[in-house]
């Protein structure tokens, strides 16, 4: 071999080594909401192993999607967190680039908190209520029709409501709490309503939209106040008649500035969110890339960590920082099938 070919391999070989030692480093993307708890894993694993401290970005749930199933490649993340479960339409494009092999792992369960200002006078809404607050359509007065939402004040909704103006901040389109909020207020309560679902059997595929309603408000009264909730929390504290939807774990970590809205007369509390009775709780996810497992080392320990009781148990580390733990049945189930690497399939997303 020639001289020049020679050093032409010898640094092609450096370059393949710089690239593998760059990704003993995780890549993480993906939710708001998850970040902070993903962050503190993080943190933890690098001060506890011989691995870097995982980069974990907060792209939105959505936006961590998108990254994650772009394709195999090492440049892509290794983990994307989400604040709601997978979509099948992600799932499939996840497949369509090669991204075939994912395991989803459930880390304990979070309530979208309905907020204001702490010096406020406590507020209470009912889901149906909040739900005519924020949609871009509303029945109108008969109930025969739906009409461009009209609504400017708490009171023209329900007189028993204060008399003050409606505008709430929340998450924009990238988001898992959006897609969550739109799906547990919006459709969960207009899927109840005949002026909708009539409109949808009338005419299925005009009418596809009104099948789960769930289009908010562009008129200025739902305001996206980007990924970073703690930036809802200072818009909060500025305007007092404003509302903001983030998840529990900003709720609780700044509850000096903010109080959470009761809704259908239920407190968003640890013991209601994990049963339920809060009426607008959810679970929180990650999703893991099997196929850099084997050029990402640290990949398997980090995944580990995040599914130890030390992190997410009953009195874990996490627990500390908002995360509302699995009950303990669920959640031993769940680490042993993201220990064994279950694959993820359609089926299982649509099945719920």
């Amino acid at each position: 071999m020639s001289i020049r070919k020679t050093s032409l391999a010898l640094l092609a070989s450096a370059a393949l080594t710089v690239s593998l030692s760059a990704r003993d480093q995780i890549k993480i993307v993906g939710s708001s909401t998850v970040y902070p708890f993903s962050s503190s894993v993080a943190e933890e694993f690098g001060a506890t192993t011989k691995f870097p401290t995982p980069v974990v970005e907060s792209t939105g749930s959505g936006g961590g999607m998108k990254l994650f199933c772009a394709g195999n490649d090492l440049n892509t993340p290794d983990i994307t967190n989400a604040s709601r479960r997978m979509k099948s339409t992600e799932f499939q494009m996840c497949e369509k680039n090669g991204v075939t092999d994912i395991t989803e792992a459930v880390i304990g369960y979070d309530g979208i908190a309905f907020a204001q200002s702490i010096s406020n006078k406590a507020f209470d809404i009912s889901k149906t209520n909040l739900a005519l607050a924020v949609a871009k359509e509303v029945p109108s007065k008969d109930g025969k029709s739906l009409i461009a939402n009209p609504y400017k004040k708490w009171s023209d909704i329900d007189a028993s409501l204060p008399n003050r103006e409606i505008i709430v901040y929340g998450p924009p389109k990238s988001s898992g709490t959006r897609d969550a909020f739109e799906e547990l207020v919006l459709q969960n309560t207009f899927k109840k309503m005949a002026v909708y679902t009539d409109l949808y059997k009338a005419d299925k595929k005009a009418n596809k939209k009104y099948k789960k309603y769930s289009i908010l408000r562009t008129d200025g009264v739902y305001v996206e106040a980007g990924e970073n909730d703690n930036l809802i929390v200072q818009k909060l504290e500025k305007n007092k008649n404003a509302f903001g939807v983030f998840g529990f774990s900003f709720l609780e970590e700044n509850d000096d500035k903010v109080q959470g809205a009761t809704i259908n007369g239920v407190h968003p509390t640890p013991d209601n969110i994990s049963s339920s009775k809060y009426p607008v709780s959810r679970s929180l996810f990650f999703y893991i890339k099997n196929s850099h497992a084997k050029e990402v080392p640290a990949m398997n320990k980090y995944v580990d960590l995040f599914m130890s009781d030390k992190m997410i148990g009953q009195e874990g580390i996490l627990t500390e920082i908002g995360l509302i733990p699995l009950p303990a049945d669920m959640a031993h189930k769940i680490a042993t099938s993201v220990k064994n690497k279950n694959k993820l399939t359609l089926a299982d997303l649509k099945h719920k």
